[in-house]
């Protein structure tokens, strides 16, 4: 069990995905741009995700989802790419991982709560 004020601390975000493509020599990982919203001035906030979902999603599918990951966890890297954060997804044995999405339209950098 954690405390509710340990759970405050995970920044949990919707993100728009902007582009997905293979990262060479890995059959699983794909490398995701995620808009997270956008500055006072009207221009992207973008950033990197690395992630092992590869053998059940091909990228051209993923283009324009929105999805929701953890903002604010240290930047990893995975096979020479920063990754800039984790997406959520759901999996069982036979599966494998499902991304989590929104039921309805949100605009990226929505907090959840």
């Amino acid at each position: 069990m954690i405390s509710y004020e340990d759970f405050k601390k995970v920044e949990l975000k919707t993100v728009t995905i902007q582009s997905a493509q293979r990262v060479e020599g890995s059959e699983k990982l794909l490398q995701l741009r995620v808009v997270e919203g956008k500055t006072p001035e009207g221009e992207e906030v973008t950033r990197q995700i690395v992630a092992g979902i590869g053998k059940k999603y091909e990228p051209e599918v993923l283009i324009g989802k929105t999805i929701i990951i953890v903002a604010n966890l240290e930047p990893r890297s995975l096979m020479g790419l920063e990754s800039q954060g984790m997406l959520l997804a759901a999996s069982n044995e036979s599966e494998g991982p499902i991304l989590l999405t929104t039921f309805e339209g949100v605009a990226p950098g929505s907090e959840i709560r």
